[in-house]
C-alpha cells in the first residue's frame, strides 16, 4: 500500500515550463561542471512581524493564534525550505535538479551525456548543464526505476522483468536486483563522483535511491514481485543491508547529502522484517524524509527513522542523541498536499498548522513547499514562525511548545503496538522541549471545544484541540516541564504565550519558582485568544524547569490549546 507516491500536477506543469533544449553532443566527464556560491547570505532573514510582547502590564492579549518571536531570531544552520522552484520572496531558495538515468546514461558503460533532456513523471526535464547554470543552491533526484526512466539497456544486460503498475501506472525495474544497482551504483558513482558533484557546495541533499513513483521507496512495487514469486525477503534484505553502506561509502565526506525517501512500518510484504527498516537505512548514516505530514495524525506517532517514540502514556519522545539529529545531516518532510494530490480540507489553516507543527515534533530541518498549495502567502506568520524553527535545538531555538490535544493515530488502531501503550490509538500532545505533565491536582482533561474529524483525508481521524482543567474533581491548572538543554541555555526574560479559549469568568496566572505572573482575566468573547505573559526573572534557568497556569480561586474551568515559552536571548 502506498502513501506517499502521489501525482503533483503543479509541479510537473512548473518542471514542464521550464525546460531549456540541450545542444546536441555530449561533453567529457573530465571537465568540470558549473559550479556557483550558495545563496546562504539571503537565508539569514529574521521574522517578518514585530513580536507580541507581554507590555508594561505583565499581559498582553490578542485575538487567535500569536506566532510572533524576537527580532534577533535566524534560521539555523542546514534549514530551510526546498521546492522545485526558488522563490525568493517566499524565502524558498533550494530548487530541484531532476535527472533520469537513460537521459544521464543512455548508452551501455557510456560516459555521462550533459546535455541530453529527459522526462520523469510528467515533467519536462532540461538537461544536466542547463539546469546546473543557476548559482542557486539545489537538491537532486536521480529518477532510476521505472521503465522509462532506465536506459533500455539494463534490463537487457540484466535479464530483468518490470513490476507494477505503481499509483501513476509505471512498471519498474527491480531495484534490488544486484545487476540493476551494479549498474546503477555506477551511475553514482560517475555523477557525484568522477563529476565533483557531491563536492559541489550548492549541492543541498540527494534523494537516494531512486526508486519508484516519484523517487519515493515505497513498497508497492516491491509486494508485486513477492506476490509474482520472484523475489523472497532473504534475498531483498541482502540487498538491503548493502545498499545504503555503498552509497555512504562513494559519497564519503558529503554521505550527509544522501536522503532516504523510505519510511517507517511501510506497509511491506515481509511482515515484521519491514517495519523498521527506515531506521536502518538512518542507522547506516543516510538523512531522512517523509513525504505526507500533510495528514498529520496518522502513522507517524512510532516513527523510529526519526528517533520518535510513543511512551506508555501516550505522549511522544524524540531521542535528540540520535545522529540523524546533530545537526549535519537531513531530516526533511513534505507540506504541499492540502487542497491539492487528492486531498481535501475543510478547514486549511487547521490542516497547515497541524501538518507544521508535526514536523517540527519530528524535528524536521528542511521543508518541500510549494508557494501556492502550502498557502505561504494566505498565512505568512505561520510560515515564518515554521521557516525560523526548523532545525533548531533545545541550546539554539528561541522557544519551547505544547500542543495540548488529544488526537487518534489510525494506523495503530489494529496493529499490535510493540511497546506498552496504555491510551493506544490517542496521543497526548504535540511538544517540543515543553511537555505538559499530570500530577494530582492538575491533571489535564480531553475537551470537546474543537474537533476535527478526517480533516484532509479520513484516516487521519478524530482530533481533540484543547485540554481542560476540571475544577469540579479538583484539577485547577496545568504543570509543564521544560526541557533541560532548553532551559540550561535561557538568559534574560522571558515569556509564556498560552492560546486558550475565552469562556466562563475567572483568570488565571503562571506559577514559576521564581514567583508568580500577573493575572489573566477572561472577558466571555467565546473566541480563542493567545496571552503573553511575563514571566518573573528566573523562573527558567538550569535549576528552574517547573511552571503552573494556576486557575485562580472561584474560576471556572479553562481550556488551553498551545503554549509556549518564548526567551529574548539564547
Amino acid at each position: 500500500m502506498t502513501r506517499t507516491a502521489r501525482a503533483r500536477a503543479a509541479r510537473a506543469l512548473a518542471a514542464a515550463t521550464a525546460l531549456i533544449m540541450a545542444l546536441v553532443g555530449c561533453t567529457s566527464i573530465a571537465e568540470p561542471l558549473p559550479t556557483g556560491a550558495p545563496l546562504d547570505a539571503e537565508a539569514d532573514v529574521g521574522p517578518g512581524a514585530d513580536f507580541v510582547a507581554a507590555g508594561s502590564s505583565g499581559v498582553t492579549i490578542v485575538d487567535g493564534d500569536d506566532w510572533t518571536l524576537p527580532a534577533s531570531v535566524r534560521p539555523a544552520q542546514n534549514s530551510g525550505f526546498f521546492s522545485e522552484e526558488t522563490s525568493e520572496d517566499d524565502l524558498v531558495l533550494v530548487h530541484s535538479v531532476d535527472v533520469t538515468w537513460a537521459q544521464l546514461q543512455p548508452g551501455d558503460g557510456g560516459p555521462i551525456d550533459r546535455t541530453a533532456t529527459g522526462e520523469a513523471q510528467g515533467m519536462g526535464l532540461a538537461s544536466l548543464d542547463d539546469q546546473l547554470a543557476a548559482p542557486d543552491d539545489f537538491w537532486m533526484r536521480l529518477f532510476a526505476s521505472a521503465e522509462d526512466w532506465a536506459p533500455a539497456w539494463v534490463a537487457q544486460d540484466c535479464g530483468v522483468s518490470t513490476y507494477g503498475p505503481d499509483e501513476d501506472g509505471q512498471q519498474h525495474l527491480p531495484i534490488w536486483d544486484e545487476c540493476v544497482w551494479g549498474h546503477l551504483f555506477d551511475t553514482y558513482r560517475a555523477v557525484f563522483v568522477d563529476l565533483g558533484l557531491a563536492d559541489d557546495p550548492r549541492l543541498r541533499f540527494v534523494y537516494v535511491p531512486g526508486a519508484f513513483g516519484w523517487a519515493e521507496f515505497d513498497y508497492d512495487v516491491v509486494s508485486d514481485a513477492v506476490a509474482a514469486g520472484d523475489l523472497d525477503e532473504q534475498r531483498y534484505l541482502d540487498w538491503y543491508d548493502h545498499a545504503w553502506t555503498d552509497l555512504v561509502d562513494l559519497f564519503g565526506a558529503n554521505a550527509h547529502k544522501l536522503v532516504f525517501t523510505g519510511e517507517d512500518y511501510p506497509w511491506g510484504p515481509f511482515g515484521t522484517a519491514d517495519d523498521l527498516l527506515a531506521a536502518d537505512a538512518v542507522d547506516g548514516g543516510l538523512g531522512i524524509r517523509n513525504g505526507i505530514t500533510e495528514v498529520s495524525n496518522f502513522h507517524l506517532s512510532e516513527a523510529p527513522s526519526f528517533g520518535s517514540r510513543v511512551q506508555p502514556d501516550g505522549h511522544l519522545v524524540v531521542d535528540e542523541s540520535l545522529p540523524i539529529h546533530a545537526g549535519d545531516r537531513i531530516v526533511a518532510t513534505e507540506n504541499e498536499c492540502f487542497d491539492a494530490c487528492g486531498y481535501a480540507t475543510s478547514d486549511r489553516y487547521y490542516a497547515i498548522r497541524q501538518s507544521n507543527l508535526k514536523a517540527l515534533q519530528l524535528r524536521v530541518n528542511w521543508l518541500y513547499v510549494v508557494p501556492s498549495d502550502s498557502y505561504l502567502t494566505e498565512y505568512p506568520e505561520l510560515w515564518d514562525w515554521t521557516r525560523l524553527s526548523l532545525g533548531q535545538t533545545a541550546a539554539t531555538s528561541a522557544d519551547a511548545w505544547a500542543a495540548l490535544r488529544d488526537a487518534e493515530d489510525t494506523f495503530w488502531v489494529d496493529e499490535e503496538f510493540p511497546r506498552d501503550w496504555d491510551t493506544q490509538p490517542w496521543v497526548r500532545n504535540l511538544e517540543r522541549w515543553l511537555v505538559q505533565v499530570d500530577e494530582p491536582g492538575s491533571v489535564a482533561h480531553r475537551a470537546d471545544a474543537d474537533v476535527h474529524v478526517g480533516e484532509v483525508e479520513a484516516e487521519n481521524g478524530t482530533a481533540y484541540e484543547g485540554l481542560s482543567t476540571e475544577v469540579a474533581g479538583g484539577d485547577t491548572g496545568f504543570v509543564l516541564e521544560t526541557d533541560p538543554g532548553f532551559a540550561a541555555s535561557t538568559t534574560g526574560d522571558t515569556v509564556l504565550k498560552v492560546t486558550f479559549l475565552d469562556v466562563g469568568s475567572g483568570s488565571f496566572a503562571i506559577d514559576t519558582e521564581a514567583g508568580a505572573s500577573a493575572e489573566v482575566e477572561r472577558t466571555g468573547s467565546g473566541e480563542w485568544r493567545t496571552a503573553t505573559i511575563a514571566l518573573p526573572t528566573g523562573a527558567v534557568s538550569a535549576d528552574a524547569t517547573r511552571l503552573r497556569i494556576a486557575l485562580a480561586d472561584g474560576a471556572d474551568d479553562l481550556v488551553i490549546r498551545f503554549v509556549r515559552l518564548v526567551r529574548d536571548s539564547v
